[in-house]
């Protein structure tokens, strides 16, 4: 790799003169400046984070803020850090991940640095305290996730309240009349944005479809093997004949170990939907219908989205919600006592 003597032995000027200009501390000439910018160019010269910055260009680093709290589910978080990391490195862009439990502290902290082009912003809740941060500050920020208030901001999501939608209309359409839901734990009602838009959308949809529905929790702060049995067990002694499942992989063994052993069949016995997966559900003991929570998507838009806030065409803020996709696995089909002899 070049030096910086070497780019002003070839720009033919001080190696304080090369620095001037990459700084931008003093005034340089616009005949030295092109030239010292040609000996760049020809060298291949990469000057540090804090010149560039100082000169006013990128860093080509975007900062991901990620609070990790003793409740996060952290497969599922990670799967998303990976997937920003990935999206950022094709665009020649490296993370900063900042993991404060407090969020804005840390993104307070790199917009006054200038050390970062921009901030895309995870494990987003409802009443988000980074959503005032974001307004307040120079830098672009991303949303991946919708706080309740997001007015001027960009977020970007999977459309959740569509997926439950989409859910409910599959069994409403093999024939079921009554749908039971297995959500998140409760503290995600309370902390996190999407788990509420799933409920809702379920209860609505299902009002709408004319079906009996009822919903359970999958534990308090953690999911929880013998709650998310009990729910389970709970939903389908009061009539459902189909459930909808909102939860980690380890509700979705959960549930489906409580199934088994009442020695009832899928899709025989009862239908069954994955709603939002943000893991392999092929993993599973049984083969069921998902509309999954891809990381990748979600995470490549944000970064584009990053990007473009860097160049004269910004991108207006607003929502860019992803269609959900259905998987038939063939774990859906018309209630037993519908079916003719």
């Amino acid at each position: 790799m070049a030096k910086i003597n070497e780019v002003a032995e070839a720009a033919g000027v001080s190696i304080s003169t090369v620095s001037y200009a990459l700084s931008g501390k003093r005034p340089v000439s616009p005949a030295t400046r092109r030239r010292i910018e040609q000996a760049v160019s020809d060298l291949g010269y990469s000057p540090n984070a804090g010149a560039r910055m100082l000169a006013g260009s990128r860093t080509h680093i975007f900062a991901l803020t990620e609070p990790l709290r003793r409740d996060t589910h952290a497969p599922t978080h990670m799967s998303f850090v990976l997937a920003t990391a990935v999206a950022a490195r094709r665009s020649d862009y490296d993370i900063l991940l900042l993991t404060d439990e407090q969020a804005s502290a840390g993104m307070a902290r790199v917009a006054a640095s200038g050390l970062v082009d921009a901030i895309l912003v995870l494990d987003v809740a409802p009443d988000d305290e980074r959503v005032a941060l974001a307004r307040s500050i120079d830098t672009p920020s991303v949303f991946i996730g919708v706080p309740n208030d997001h007015e001027g901001l960009l977020c970007v999501d999977l459309d959740f309240e569509a997926a439950a939608m989409l859910a409910v209309d599959r069994v409403a359409d093999a024939g079921h009349h009554a749908v039971g839901l297995i959500g998140q734990p409760q503290v995600a009602y309370e902390k996190s944005n999407f788990p509420p838009r799933v409920r809702s959308a379920f209860e609505r949809r299902a009002e709408e479809r004319g079906l009996a529905h009822d919903f359970r929790i999958s534990g308090d702060r953690m999911p929880n093997t013998e709650v998310t049995r009990q729910a389970v067990a709970s939903l389908l002694d009061g009539g459902a004949t189909a459930l909808l499942i909102h939860g980690t992989d380890d509700v979705h063994h959960a549930a489906l170990a409580e199934i088994a052993d009442r020695g009832l069949s899928v899709p025989g016995d009862l239908s069954i939907v994955s709603v939002a997966a943000s893991f392999d559900t092929s993993a599973l003991s049984l083969a069921i219908d998902v509309i999954p929570l891809m990381p990748e998507p979600s995470c490549d838009l944000a970064v584009e989205l990053a990007v473009r806030s860097l160049t004269p065409e910004r991108p207006a803020p607003g929502l860019h919600l992803l269609t959900p996709v259905y998987y038939d696995r063939k774990s859906v089909s018309s209630p037993p006592g519908s079916r003719r002899a």
